[in-house]
């Protein structure tokens, strides 16, 4: 199936591995240029000549810390620069650490803002003059399906993540007119470093191995078997083709059956 991807380009944040990472290469094999950021430099130019390598498109690798306002800045410049145009904005960032509301001061509070809300409020506010002017621009946000079902030990994701919905639902509405579609993806569990170190913590706090954690939270999925990278990047790369034009405004969770709402 042609996805109407060729010749788009694509910017995705925190790709040096996990989700951005299998979105980014998602999105090459449909043949979009991407631009890809992370803090650590060498291990994304890594995956760029991996993407390079795999799929022959043009990859942009810029190091970039997205809580610092500035790097955001320069990121979209460097892609709108090197591609003259940005199509596709997807905005990835390692979720907040987990702990209980007792355990968390202001300074926790605000990192978790920064890196979570602000990084995709900023990355859209500059990304957003080139994604309007493409005439199908598309903003995709990775958050978790704590926005629908809060999960126990993980206050700050359950209480900012669900911010970036209510900021992206009120964008769909606004950006409407200019054909920019904005849409959430709400993984569960994805085998990510993120999900590992969520395992660790379980596994302390219940002082059981990472392994029993792992299967514990497992048998809580209907499909039995956490979601992989790729899975949640095939929903990803559907999101920013062609087929999903009429899709906005949508919080989709990808998460095996797991979520018990039914909305």
């Amino acid at each position: 199936m042609d996805m109407g991807l060729k010749g788009a380009v694509a910017l995705v944040a925190a790709a040096s591995q996990g989700l951005g990472k299998a979105i980014a290469l998602g999105l090459a094999r449909e043949g979009a240029s991407v631009a890809i950021c992370a803090r650590r430099g060498d291990m994304l130019e890594q995956v760029a000549a991996e993407i390079r390598g795999t799929t022959g498109v043009a990859v942009l690798a810029v190091p970039a810390d997205l809580s610092k306002e500035g790097d955001i800045a320069s990121v979209v410049a460097a892609a709108a620069q090197q591609f003259g145009r940005i199509d596709v904005l997807v905005n990835n960032a390692g979720g907040p650490p987990p702990g209980e509301f007792s355990t968390l001061d202001d300074a926790a509070w605000e990192r978790a803002f920064e890196l979570t809300l602000l990084s995709a409020v900023r990355l859209i506010r500059e990304a957003l003059p080139h994604l309007k002017a493409s005439g199908r621009g598309r903003i995709i946000n990775m958050a978790s399906t704590s926005v629908k079902q809060p999960i126990e030990g993980l206050i700050l994701s359950n209480s900012i993540r669900a911010g970036v919905i209510g900021m992206a639902k009120t964008l769909s509405v606004e950006l409407a007119p200019y054909g920019v579609t904005v849409n959430n993806i709400a993984p569960f569990r994805a085998a990510t470093d993120r999900t590992r170190q969520l395992d660790r913590a379980r596994a302390a706090a219940q002082g059981i191995t990472e392994e029993q954690a792992r299967q514990a939270v497992a048998a809580q999925i209907p499909l039995g078997r956490y979601g992989s990278p790729e899975d949640v990047a095939n929903l990803a790369v559907f999101l920013a083709s062609d087929k999903a034009s009429y899709i906005t405004g949508a919080t989709i969770q990808i998460d095996g059956g797991a979520v018990k709402g039914l909305l």
